[in-house]
C-alpha cells in the first residue's frame, strides 16, 4: 500500500488500564506514526465504554469538563468531574464513587454507596442538562443505586419510620420508599446508562454474586447483599430487577431504570453516537484502536469491538494496537481486525510493558505506519 493511498488515519483506542489514558493512547500511537509518515493526516478520538475514562474521552474531544466536590464512596469528600456539551452531560461513576475513590483503597463492601453520583447527577441538573448518559462501571458499593437516589431526594425509611444510612446492607430494614422530594427536574430529562454489562440486579448472574467479591465481600457479605438488595428491589421496581443492565456497577443500572427512568444501552455505541463518530471516519483510509488487553471479554461490548464495527460499516480497516492479546489469529479475523500489534510482542516483560508503555506504543505506532501507511 502506497503512501499516497493512505492518508488519514483515525486512532480510537480506550485506556491501557493501570498504565495510559485513552488520550495519552492516542497520542503515543500519533507520534510513532509520524516517526514514519510525518505527511499522514492523524485524527487522535480516544474512546470509552461507559466505564474508567469516559470524562477524559469526551474533554479530549471538545466537551467541557465541569469539576465538583463530591461525596466517595465512602462518603469522604473529594475532587471530581463530568463532561458537557449544551444540554448534554456525561457522568462517570468510576470519577466519582469507584474504587480508586475509597481513601486507602480500604473497601468497604457493605458500608460504600453511590450517594456521591447522585451529587454529580444533581449538579448536572441545576445547571441546566437535559440529557445525561450514566457511564457505569468500576464502582466500590453494591447498593443498588439507592445511594444516588438518597442525594436526589429520595427517602428511605426503615419500619419505624426512621431514615435509613447509606450502604448496600442498610438495604435490608428498608420499609418504604418515598419518592416525593425527589429533584423537580428528573421527570423532564432523559437519562441514558452507558455499560458493557448485562447482567440483572439478583441471582446467579447478579450484581452480587458476580461483582461484589472484586469489592471485597465475604460470602457472609455475599448473603446480606443479595437479601438487602431483593428487597430494594420489591420497593423500588420488581419488574426491573430482572433487565439486561440492571446488575451493572452493583446494581446502579437497577437504581438508574427504577429511580431515573434510564434506558440501558451498549457503553462505546453510546460513546461513539455522542461522539458523532461516523462524521470523524469521514475520508478515513485506515482506523487504529485497542486496550490494554485484548480477549474474549472484549468481544462482548467493549470499546475496540465497537470501534471496529462502526469502522467496518463505513469500509475502513482496522488494526488493533493492544498491551496483550489472549486472542488467537482467527479470532483477531473474526473479530474484523485486519491486524493486531501488541507491547508483549515488543517486551514480554508486564511490568516493564506497562512501565514503558508510552515509549512501547510510539514503536507500535511507527510499525503500524510502516505497514499500513507506506
Amino acid at each position: 500500500m502506497t503512501r499516497e493511498a493512505v492518508r488519514r488515519v483515525v486512532l480510537a483506542p480506550d485506556k491501557f488500564k493501570g498504565s495510559l489514558t485513552a488520550p495519552q493512547v492516542a497520542a503515543a500511537l500519533a507520534a510513532g506514526i509520524a516517526r514514519v509518515a510525518p505527511t499522514t493526516e492523524v485524527r487522535q478520538v480516544p474512546v470509552a465504554d461507559g466505564g474508567d475514562g469516559t470524562v477524559d474521552a469526551f474533554v479530549a474531544a471538545g466537551w467541557t469538563r465541569v469539576a465538583i466536590t463530591a461525596p466517595g464512596p465512602t462518603g469522604v469528600l473529594g475532587e471530581t468531574a463530568y463532561a458537557v456539551h449544551g444540554t448534554t452531560a456525561v457522568i462517570e461513576l468510576a470519577t466519582v464513587v469507584g474504587l480508586e475513590k475509597l481513601p486507602g483503597g480500604h473497601r468497604d463492601p457493605l458500608g460504600a454507596s453511590t450517594f456521591g453520583l447522585g451529587v454529580a447527577i444533581a449538579d448536572a441538573l441545576d445547571r441546566g442538562a437535559t440529557e445525561i448518559v450514566l457511564g457505569l462501571g468500576g464502582s466500590a458499593s453494591t447498593d443498588g443505586g439507592a445511594g444516588m437516589a438518597q442525594a436526589l431526594g429520595a427517602r428511605l425509611l426503615n419500619a419505624d419510620g426512621r431514615e435509613l444510612s447509606t450502604g448496600g446492607a442498610a438495604l435490608a430494614h428498608a420499609a418504604t420508599l418515598d419518592r416525593a422530594q425527589l429533584h423537580p427536574r428528573i421527570g423532564s430529562t432523559t437519562f441514558t446508562v452507558a455499560s458493557d454489562v448485562d447482567n440483572p440486579l439478583l441471582g446467579p448472574t447478579g450484581a452480587v454474586a458476580v461483582y461484589a467479591p472484586q469489592k471485597g465481600a465475604s460470602p457472609t457479605d455475599l448473603d446480606i447483599l443479595e437479601a438487602a438488595l431483593a428487597n430494594w428491589a420489591r420497593l423500588a421496581g420488581p419488574d426491573l430487577a430482572d433487565q439486561p443492565g440492571a446488575g451493572a456497577a452493583g446494581g446502579t443500572g437497577f437504581g438508574a431504570l427504577a429511580i431515573l427512568g434510564a434506558h440501558v444501552h451498549s457503553g462505546i455505541a453510546v460513546i461513539l453516537e455522542l461522539l458523532d463518530f461516523p462524521t470523524l471516519l469521514a475520508d478515513a483510509d485506515l482506523v487504529v484502536t485497542g486496550e490494554g488487553s485484548l480477549d474474549q471479554q472484549s468481544l462482548h461490548g467493549k470499546a475496540p469491538i465497537g470501534v471496529c464495527d462502526a469502522a467496518r460499516k463505513a469500509g475502513i480497516p482496522v488494526v488493533a494496537a493492544v498491551g496483550r492479546t489472549l486472542l488467537s489469529a482467527d479470532e483477531i479475523s473474526a473479530a474484523g481486525f485486519t491486524a493486531c500489534y501488541a507491547l508483549s510482542d515488543l517486551e514480554p516483560d508486564p511490568a516493564r510493558s506497562i512501565a514503558h508503555a508510552g515509549p512501547l506504543l510510539e514503536d507500535l505506532g511507527a510499525r503500524i505506519a510502516a505497514r499500513h501507511l507506506c
